[in-house]
């Protein structure tokens, strides 16, 4: 029975990636701080493993103690990271320096596995190809706006450099599904009559679905690719309000004010949001990089590579995930 590490396991991408692991009969360990919590990681078959990646030396004992007791890994996927932080640097520290961290300890105790796959972003590539309109690809060259796609990319970076290095990145759009909690505001927003949308240029919105970004990792490792970079989506472009309508639809909101903010009234908000946080030594959900991400008007991808060599195939479009999802919110108790 082949062995597969997710780290980051307790997290909303990462805990689905576990769920599928063990309905694929891998013996799985979730990867995880010692305070993270087990709530969506209930399987009895689950194993688990505590990886410090802040600290190279403990890390390095941890891998080792496992190795002795457990042989290596046969794959590996690097979901651990952040996408909000209490300042710039620790997007850096916790994306990139940790994953160099990660490597440079396999490589040393002799445990690099068949398959690194790597979660990375969409926003590694940043706001381009906004006057045309048109699908980013692989050849176009990254220009990330903000330091959670500049962390992304360093690691992409880092990992494409390396010699024989087994990597397979990945590059979603925006992942919504059950246990997210971002995209949830929205439609907490929304129970409530109020959505908000924000400047008034044409925005091309992309999305994927959980379960099919799960799909896409496990797709590269049956095929048993390496060393290479895929966008992945649902194949669909939305405009901008069509998230918020599905999510009115499903909670049967006959009416819902909508408020459109412009550019600089989000940038002084999302400015002063991430100032109080901070003197509060915590994170905020509306931040400086949150408005660029918002701020972006084109999130087309091309996912023609993930379908012709891992036989990535979408099964949600949004109407259908966002049915899903919102059904999961009720049913948990969340709206």
């Amino acid at each position: 029975m082949a062995s597969i590490l997710i780290t980051g396991a307790s997290g909303f991408i990462g805990s689905f990636i576990v769920d599928e692991a063990l309905k694929r009969g891998f013996n799985t360990w979730a990867g995880m701080r010692k305070s993270s919590s087990k709530r969506y990681l209930q399987h009895h078959d689950t194993r688990f493993i505590e990886l410090d990646f802040a600290h190279s030396m403990k890390l390095r004992e941890q891998l080792q103690q496992h190795k002795n007791q457990y042989g290596a890994f046969d794959y590996i996927v690097h979901c651990a990271g952040t996408t909000k932080c209490r300042n710039k640097d620790e997007f850096d520290k916790t994306n990139f320096v940790q994953t160099t961290h990660f490597v440079e300890a396999l490589q040393a105790l002799n445990m690099v596995p068949k398959q690194f796959l790597y979660v990375s972003t969409l926003s590694v590539y940043g706001p381009i190809r906004e006057t045309d309109y048109t699908p980013i690809t692989e050849s176009d060259t990254p220009q990330p706006n903000t330091a959670y796609g500049m962390s992304k990319l360093k690691s992409e970076e880092y990992l494409r450099q390396l010699i024989d290095f087994p990597y397979v990145i990945f590059r979603p759009t925006g992942v919504y599904g059950p246990r997210e909690a971002d995209y949830f505001l929205m439609a907490k927003s929304i129970r409530n009559h109020l959505d908000f949308s924000v400047g008034y240029r044409r925005q091309d919105l992309t999305f994927v679905y959980v379960k099919d970004m799960v799909q896409a990792i496990f797709a590269a490792i049956d095929r048993k690719v390496v060393r290479k970079s895929y966008f992945i989506s649902d194949g669909h472009v939305y405009p901008s309000r069509q998230f918020s309508d599905l999510i009115q639809k499903e909670l049967d909101k006959s009416f819902v004010l909508r408020i459109k903010c412009p550019l600089i009234v989000l940038k002084v908000v999302s400015l002063l949001a991430e100032k109080s946080a901070g003197l509060l030594g915590k994170s905020s959900t509306l931040n400086s990089d949150k408005y660029k991400i918002m701020k972006q008007r084109n999130w087309q991808c091309d996912i023609a590579p993930a379908r012709d060599e891992l036989g990535y195939a979408p099964q949600y479009d949004l109407e259908r995930g966002v049915k899903e999802t919102i059904a999961w919110y009720k049913k948990e108790g969340w709206l």
